[in-house]
């Protein structure tokens, strides 16, 4: 059951992120999160109020919150949604001025290796052979994750004259990368830790709060960075506000796995969502894929078949 849930996460999260990407495109990243976040936010929020869904947590979502582990849960949900939009910024100020096939392949790796030993060093003992498939999904993780290094933007030298500079300002980038995609592969591997935490008391509850608390942060943000936020007919706005109700219904799945099976194998299996981003760019946009993304794509099945054995 945990693979089952950990997977359609990953395909969730893949697909939220394959449209925000789209919406990226076409205005400001910043923008785009202050229509994403807050979306997903008012659907776990009318959910959770409408349901109350005992079936899924035993408590009605984070229950009452008279007891001290009920505010301590509302504590963890809100921390996991200020790193969520956290990491989301680092991400996305990587792409904007470091090489993304640096940044990418480095946030995913943090993000499932940070949640991963917590959980080594919780006590979790997993067989040998989810070991194996959990070590090849990881390897799957980078490949898939990786950018042509055309997209680097930046040139190997300016000249035969200036060669040494312009290796150092090549080394300087690809060491900011290292720190971007470190800053928000921490982000986000912080974010699976305090949403599974929060959701020992319940499920829809911790998602909405931490939504909530990652829409403070993107308006925060917009605010600060005098981002305008136009609705479009249509368009941008709809595939933003789509892309903001997927990822809800991601955290749900991913919350769900945690409390089906181990936390560490729902992590790594869940972070294989940039196979799913990089899939509906192939179908969808005719974006060619590189031979390491293919390799990394077979890889990852090889993995997921072990760890359910």
């Amino acid at each position: 059951m945990v693979t089952i849930l950990a997977l359609a996460a990953a395909v969730l999260y893949g697909t939220a992120d394959f449209l925000g990407g789209v919406a990226s495109r076409r205005a400001s990243v910043f923008a785009v999160l202050a229509l994403t976040v807050p979306a997903g936010a008012v659907v776990m929020l009318v959910v959770a109020l409408l349901g109350q869904v005992p079936a899924l947590g035993g408590h009605g979502g984070l229950g009452s919150p008279a007891s001290v582990g009920d505010w301590s849960a509302v504590g963890w949900a809100a921390a996991s949604g200020v790193c969520g939009a956290a990491g989301l910024v680092a991400f996305y100020a990587g792409f904007a001025t470091a090489p993304i096939s640096v940044v990418a392949p480095v946030a995913a790796l943090v993000s499932a290796v940070l949640p991963v030993g917590v959980a080594i060093a919780g006590g979790e003992r997993p067989a040998a052979t989810v070991i194996v498939g959990g070590l090849i999904c990881l390897v799957a993780i980078v490949l898939v994750s990786a950018q042509p290094a055309d997209h680097d933007g930046a040139r190997p030298h300016d000249g035969s004259r200036d060669r040494g500079r312009g290796r150092r300002r090549v080394a300087s980038r690809r060491l900011r990368a290292l720190g971007y995609g470190a800053a928000a592969g921490a982000g986000f591997g912080l974010f699976f830790i305090f949403l599974k935490n929060a959701g020992q008391s319940g499920v829809l509850w911790p998602v909405a709060i931490s939504r909530s608390a990652g829409t403070v942060v993107a308006f925060g943000i917009a605010a600060a960075t005098r981002t305008r936020l136009r609705w479009r007919r249509g368009g941008i706005t709809g595939i933003a506000l789509l892309s903001g109700a997927i990822d809800a219904a991601a955290n749900v799945c991913y919350v769900l796995a945690t409390r089906a099976g181990l936390f560490g194998l729902a992590v790594v299996i869940t972070s294989l969502y940039p196979g799913m981003t990089v899939l509906l760019a192939r179908v969808l946009l005719g974006e060619r894929l590189r031979w390491l993304q293919r390799a990394g794509l077979l890889i990852a099945a090889a993995g997921v078949v072990l760890v359910t054995v």
